[in-house]
């Protein structure tokens, strides 16, 4: 924060947390353990670690619950810094009992809401419950596709915070558009993914061999022979684009 400004990178391979570090990233974040484990050896900015049981809605059952609880248990003896999640009820709403119960299984460790906040019934309510929980970020694209587009939501939850919470704007920021999200919200975080795409280093890889027709996954997966990986280069830019403006 010496700068005045803290950028999180999305992370989900060693690859990409060193190279967001070296970019002079100032927090990552994922959920996997073995990965927070190497990571932990190579890196020494601040790891948030995401605690999801799986992909959908926040919903959850109460094995996903016990889940949750042990993930953040194995995060915390694994070094993280700080742990992410989100929880809503079947109406839309802050699920505040399992908030509450994770929340201290997580403690000391500070906490952010994560995005499922962008599924809120009531947004502005949904801040105020955030606060009295004790949440000390949350994450959000106001409510709408990007944070460029949910843009003033955001600067209305900051200004609704005053302090109380750290509002975080997240979801599809560029270096096209930062400077803009940053100005328009008055944020002093950020939050962003920076990543480009490399072709894989497979040897088998003749077009021959990369059949078209089979991935490893759902159908809107990722292709099998690229490699998404945190940018240095996009890194530094969003860094320096924010230390311009704050």
């Amino acid at each position: 924060m010496d700068d005045g400004f803290l950028m999180e990178v999305c992370v989900d391979s060693v690859e990409s947390a060193v190279n967001a570090e070296r970019g002079g990233e100032a927090r990552s974040g994922w959920w996997e353990r073995g990965l927070l484990q190497v990571v932990k050896q190579c890196v020494r900015v601040p790891v948030f670690v995401m605690i999801r049981p799986r992909g959908g809605d926040f919903l959850y059952s109460d094995r996903e619950v016990e889940v949750m609880k042990a993930d953040i248990r194995l995060a915390k003896l694994h070094g993280a810094d700080g742990l992410v999640f989100g929880a809503l009820t079947e109406d839309g709403r802050i699920d505040t009992e399992l908030c509450t119960a994770l929340l201290a299984v997580c403690r000391p460790l500070p906490v952010t809401f994560h995005r499922a906040f962008d599924m809120v019934h009531d947004p502005q309510v949904a801040l105020e419950t955030l606060i009295s929980l004790g949440f000390e970020r949350v994450l959000t694209s106001g409510c709408d596709s990007s944070a460029l587009e949910g843009l003033s939501l955001i600067k209305k939850l900051a200004e609704q915070a005053k302090g109380r919470i750290v509002v975080v704007p997240g979801g599809g920021i560029t270096e096209h558009n930062l400077q803009r999200i940053l100005e328009g919200s008055s944020a002093s975080e950020f939050h962003c993914s920076a990543r480009s795409a490399r072709d894989s280093g497979m040897k088998f890889s003749h077009s021959l061999y990369r059949n078209p027709n089979v991935t490893m996954g759902a159908s809107f997966s990722a292709p099998e022979y690229s490699v998404k990986v945190a940018d240095v280069a996009k890194v530094r830019t969003l860094n320096a684009i924010a230390k311009n403006i704050l």
